[in-house]
C-alpha cells in the first residue's frame, strides 16, 4: 500500500492491520493516511482546494444549474471531489478539515460569484482575504495572500469550469466569510497579512497532524539505516531527487521529537522558516524582519543560515542538516 501524496510504502504490519475495505481504499485514494495501529486519519482540503471549489461551481452553475459538487484537480496532481452549493453564478463551499484537530480555518466558507466571460482565467480576491502590507521576496504589497500553488489551482479551476461553456476565461470573485476574525486566530498579523485569511496549499491536502502520526514519523525514523526529516512538501520533493537512496519523512513540526528519537543519522532538510525557527527561537528579535524568509533573503542572510547550521551541528552532534530555498537551491549545509 502506497500514499499517493507523499509516495511513501506502508510497512505490511500497518497495512494488515487495516481490515476496513473503505477505509483502505481512502488511504490508497490519499484521502487518509494509514497510523500503524491500522488506524487512519482523514486529510482535509486546504483553503487553496476549497477557494478553487468555489470558483468552478461559480462557472458551472451558470443557466440555472445546480451544483453539488465539482471535481478539482490538487496541487499534488491528484483530483477529488469537492462538495459545493452552487447556482444561477453564485457558489458556495465550507473547508474540511479531515481530522486536523487545530485547524484554525475549519470550516470557512468562500462564495465566488461568476463577474463576466473573457480570455483568461482572473481572480478578483475580495472580502476575508488578507493582504501584504508591505513588500516580501515573494509578494507585493497589497497583493491578497494567496500563494502561488493556491493560485494556480484556482485559475485552473476556472479555466476548466470555462470549457464546458465554450470559453476560454472569466473573471470570478472570491470572498472569505468572517476572513478577518478568522485571521485574528492566525499568525497572520504577526507577518503582516492583514484583513483576512491567507489562501494557501503546497499540495492541496490538509495532513492530519496529531501527536498519533507525530509517533508513527517517530518510529520510521527509528527503523531507518539513514532518514532524511522534512517539514514541508516542497522539502519532501527536493529531498527526494537530493536523497534517492535514504527514506524521507515529512515530520512538520515535529522536528525535536524526531531528531531526540537516535543519536546519528538523520538530516533535517528543507526550507529555513520553520527549521531557523526551531534552532534559534529568538532569531527574528532585533533582527527588523517579521519573517524567517525576509531575513534569510536580506544582506544578513548568509550569516543566519551559516550560524544557525553551527547551532545545529552543537545541539545534535550526529545528525546533519541542509537548508533550501524555494527552487531547491542548497543555501547551507553541514560537513
Amino acid at each position: 500500500m502506497i500514499d499517493p501524496v507523499t509516495k511513501f510504502r506502508y510497512p505490511e504490519a500497518w497495512a494488515s492491520l487495516c481490515e476496513n475495505e473503505e477505509e483502505r481504499a481512502l488511504v490508497e485514494s490519499g484521502r487518509a493516511v494509514l497510523t500503524s495501529s491500522g488506524r487512519i486519519l482523514r486529510r482535509g482540503f486546504t483553503t487553496g482546494t476549497t477557494a478553487a471549489a468555489a470558483c468552478m461551481a461559480a462557472i458551472r452553475s451558470l443557466g440555472a444549474k445546480d451544483v453539488g459538487s465539482v471535481d478539482v484537480r490538487l496541487a499534488c496532481g491528484l483530483t477529488f471531489p469537492v462538495e459545493v452549493t452552487g447556482r444561477d453564478g453564485t457558489a458556495s463551499c465550507f473547508k474540511y478539515s479531515g481530522d486536523y484537530p487545530s485547524d484554525a480555518t475549519a470550516g470557512i466558507e468562500f462564495k465566488a460569484k461568476f463577474i463576466e466571460f473573457c480570455d483568461e482565467a482572473v481572480l478578483e480576491a475580495g472580502m476575508g482575504i488578507g493582504r501584504w502590507d508591505r513588500d516580501t521576496p515573494r509578494f507585493s504589497k497589497g497583493s491578497p495572500a494567496i500563494s502561488a500553488t493556491a493560485m494556480d489551482c484556482i485559475l485552473e479551476a476556472i479555466s476548466i469550469a470555462c470549457l464546458s461553456h465554450g470559453r476560454k476565461g472569466a473573471r470570478v470573485s472570491l470572498h472569505a466569510l468572517n476572513g478577518e476574525s478568522i485571521a485574528r486566530n492566525t499568525l497572520n498579523g504577526r507577518i503582516g497579512v492583514l484583513g483576512g485569511i491567507s489562501v494557501l496549499g503546497s499540495t492541496g491536502l490538509v495532513e492530519p497532524w496529531d501527536d498519533h502520526l507525530g509517533q508513527d514519523s517517530v518510529d520510521r525514523a527509528r527503523r531507518a539505516e539513514r532518514a532524511v526529516i522534512t517539514t514541508g512538501r516542497i522539502g519532501l520533493r527536493y529531498a527526494r531527487l537530493q536523497y534517492p537512496d535514504q527514506e524521507v519523512i515529512l515530520v512538520g513540526a515535529k522536528m525535536k521529537q524526531v531528531l531526540d528519537s537516535r543519536n546519528e543519522g538523520l538530516t533535517l532538510f528543507g526550507l529555513p522558516a520553520l527549521i531557523i525557527k526551531f534552532i534559534e527561537p529568538s532569531v527574528l528579535v532585533g533582527s527588523g524582519f517579521r519573517t524567517v524568509e525576509e531575513l534569510v533573503t536580506s544582506e544578513n542572510g548568509t550569516g543566519v543560515v551559516r550560524s544557525s547550521i553551527e547551532q545545529f551541528k552543537s545541539m545534535y552532534p550526529g545528525h546533519s542538516i541542509a537548508l533550501i530555498d524555494r527552487t531547491g537551491r542548497v543555501l547551507g549545509a553541514s560537513a
